[in-house]
């Protein structure tokens, strides 16, 4: 169910952010005794100044009334959860790799 949750968020935030024609692609590999799952698109990327606060309840990037800004902190909760790890890679204009490890 958690391992949903994150999915569910991940791909969401993925979608939303990429324009149409973009690509949304999620992976799967076993790195020691760690299973990574990543989420990346080719969307509008994160400006590096929100990269900190990214996590946050309640930080949000999009307009007023189209988020509340819980997703990204659900993604991290449910991984420390699990004993997992979320890391992100973004560049403005080229898109978002988010990536979740989890003890196997």
């Amino acid at each position: 169910a958690q391992v949903g949750r994150i999915l569910e968020n991940l791909v969401y935030n993925a979608a939303s952010f990429t324009p149409p024609g973009g690509r949304v692609t999620l992976s799967l590999a076993k790195r020691g005794g760690r299973a990574v799952l990543a989420v990346e698109d080719t969307g509008v990327g994160i400006p590096p100044e929100h990269l900190p606060r990214l996590f946050e309840r309640g930080f949000t990037t999009r307009p007023r009334d189209g988020g509340q800004g819980l997703g990204l902190a659900v993604v991290q909760e449910a991984a420390r959860a699990m004993g997992g790890q979320v890391e992100v890679r973004s560049e403005p204009g080229a898109g978002s790799r988010f990536q979740v490890s989890l003890p196997l």
